[in-house]
Order: structure tokens, then C-alpha cells, then sequence
């Protein structure tokens, strides 16, 4: 682990948080693309259950209209998915009981039950890493997370240049 800043160097340049985030980054893709292939599953699926996992980012289900936007694909590539993990048991697909119309995604308990086996060790490796900080430290780690993946939704968002 890299030693604290002493009180008063420069602070960290840009370079330094991009080399520090695209590492992170493929770590946790190395993780994905583990559990993917050890449950037959493609790297896209993995992304799928995690934004079922996280929801619709307001305390509710996701929706597959809603997933579909979240990673920018197709409807019928969306159905696939869907169809991939609600077979192996990692999905269910619910319809809403005031709108029949509307389908909510919930991760199954079985489907749940594998994540949490696989994934406890990151679990708890982000745990031992949370104690390294104070809570007001930890409460700006989360603030600079929740900017940079503001930050990196609106790159996502805005088209570029052909």
C-alpha cells in the first residue's frame, strides 16, 4: 500500500489518479471476467447482475428497459441475458402486481448465495482497506466515487466526434 502524502507535498496530479483508477479497474474486471468463467457466464452477464444488484439507483428493482440503457445494448441482447441468467438460476424476472406491463429484475436467492460465496474475499479485502481511514476520510472517498462515476456517465452520454 503507497504511504500517505506527508503534510504538505503537492497533492496527487492527475496522472497519478488515472494510473490508480485504471489499475482498480482491472482488477475488479479480472474478478468479473473469474466468477463469469467459472459460472459459464459471459463478462456482459456479470455487468447484468450487477446492475440488478444495484438496482435502479433509487431503492427499486431494475427494470430490462432500464438495464438495457445502463449497458447500452440492444433489446434483444438484453433478452438474451436475461434468458442466460434467469436459466442458471441467478435471476428472477417479476411483473409489477399494479401494471402487468412491467417487469422488475431481482437477483434469485440461489443466484445471490453464489455471489456472495465468490465475492466475500473482496469483500472483506475492501474491508481491511476501509479501516486504513478515518470516516470523514472514507466519506470523501465516497464523495470523489460518486463524482467520477457522475463524471464518467456524462462522457458516456455525450456523443463523440465520427
Amino acid at each position: 500500500m503507497p504511504a500517505p502524502s506527508a503534510p504538505g507535498s503537492p497533492p496527487p496530479d492527475l496522472q497519478a489518479f488515472a494510473v490508480r483508477l485504471r489499475r482498480m479497474n482491472a482488477e475488479f474486471n479480472r474478478i468479473a471476467q473469474e466468477f463469469a468463467r467459472a459460472h459459464g457466464l459471459h463478462h456482459t452477464d456479470v455487468q447484468a447482475l450487477v446492475a440488478v444488484l444495484d438496482g435502479d439507483g433509487e431503492g427499486g428493482a431494475l427494470t430490462p428497459g432500464r438495464l438495457r440503457e445502463h449497458l447500452n445494448l440492444t433489446s434483444g441482447a438484453v433478452s438474451a441475458c436475461l434468458n442466460r441468467l434467469e436459466a442458471a438460476g441467478h435471476i428472477q424476472r417479476v411483473r409489477d402486481p399494479d401494471d402487468g406491463r412491467v417487469v422488475h429484475l431481482h437477483y434469485a436467492a440461489a443466484g445471490r448465495a453464489v455471489a456472495r460465496a465468490y465475492f466475500r474475499p473482496l469483500a472483506e479485502g475492501t474491508d481491511a482497506a476501509r479501516r486504513h481511514f478515518t470516516d470523514d476520510e472514507l466519506r470523501t472517498v465516497l464523495r470523489f466515487l460518486d463524482a467520477m462515476s457522475d463524471e464518467l456517465s456524462a462522457v458516456r452520454s455525450t456523443p463523440s466526434d465520427p
